[in-house]
C-alpha cells in the first residue's frame, strides 16, 4: 500500500454502482480509479499503481472470473469480487483463482469498506513481513511463535498453530478450506474436509470465551474461515 491515499480501482459496467462506490471510498479517504469493462480495467491497472481493485463479475466483454485471472498472472494487489451469484462453489472458484474476498450484492459500503481495509492489511503483512498479528483480544507472534488471549499464554499444538498461523497471515479474509488443508496437512490431504473441522473446533475450544457462538475464527459456509473480530458473533460455528 502507497504512503499517500490508497488507490482503489473500481471496475463495474453499471455507472450508478461506480458512483455509489466512489462515494464510499472517497470519503474513507481513497483515491478512485473508475473502468467500465475488463479491456479498459486492464490498461488502467498497468498505466499507474493500484492498491486494491474491486470487481463485478458481470462485465461486458469478459467474465470477471477471467479477468482476476488474468491480474493474478502479473499482480499480488488485493482483489475483491462483487457478484449476485451467492453459490458456495462459485466463490470457492473465484478465490482458487486469486481473489481476496468475495462480497455478495446487495451489500452494505461499511461491510465492504471492512473488507478492502482487511485486505489492505493483509499485503502489507506480506510486504513488509510483519511479525505479529492482532485480531481482538487474540495475539499472534510469528518469531516466537506466541500466541496470547488478553495476555495470557495459549498452548497450542503444532498443527493448532499451523492453521493459526495460516489465517493470520489472512487475517480479515475468507481462506478456502482446500488452502488451509493444502497448506497445514499437503497436497494429499485437500479432499480431507474432517480434518479442518476437528481443528477448527479444536482452536476455537482454546481462543474463543464461546467456542459455540465463536467471534474470532468465523465460518463462511461452504467456502472457508475467516479469522477476524466479530462483535455481532453473527457467524455460526
Amino acid at each position: 500500500m502507497t504512503d499517500t491515499a490508497p488507490v482503489v480501482l473500481v471496475i463495474d459496467d453499471e455507472a450508478r454502482i461506480r458512483r455509489f462506490l466512489r462515494a464510499g471510498f472517497e470519503l474513507e479517504h481513497f483515491s478512485v480509479v473508475e473502468a467500465e469493462d475488463g479491456q479498459s480495467a486492464l490498461r488502467a491497472a498497468t498505466l499507474r499503481p493500484v492498491d486494491l481493485i474491486v470487481v463485478d463479475l458481470g462485465l461486458p466483454d469478459m467474465d470477471g472470473a477471467d479477468l482476476v485471472a488474468r491480474i493474478r498472472g502479473w499482480s499480488d494487489v488485493p482483489i475483491i469480487v462483487l457478484s449476485v451469484r451467492s453459490r458456495e462453489d462459485e466463490k470457492v472458484r473465484l478465490l482458487e483463482l486469486g481473489a481476496d474476498d468475495y462480497v455478495v450484492k446487495p451489500f452494505g459500503m461499511a461491510e465492504l469498506l471492512a473488507r478492502a481495509r482487511a485486505a489492505l492489511r493483509r499485503q502489507a503483512r506480506s510486504t513488509q513481513g510483519e511479525p505479529t498479528v492482532s485480531v481482538g483480544p487474540l495475539h499472534i507472534d510469528f518469531a516466537t511463535r506466541m500466541v496470547t488471549i488478553d495476555g495470557e499464554r495459549v498452548a497450542l499444538s503444532p498443527k493448532e498453530y499451523r492453521l493459526l498461523h495460516v489465517l493470520a497471515q489472512h487475517a480479515g479474509n475468507v481462506v478456502t478450506h482446500q488452502h488451509l488443508l493444502k497448506e497445514v496437512w499437503g497436497a494429499r490431504h485437500v479432499h480431507n474436509a474432517h480434518y479442518l473441522r476437528i481443528f477448527v473446533r479444536k482452536l476455537r475450544q482454546k481462543i474463543e470465551a464461546d467456542p459455540t457462538r465463536p467471534r474470532l475464527l468465523l465460518t463462511e459456509l461452504g467456502v472457508g474461515y475467516r479469522l477476524a473480530p466479530d462483535p455481532e458473533a453473527s457467524a455460526g460455528p
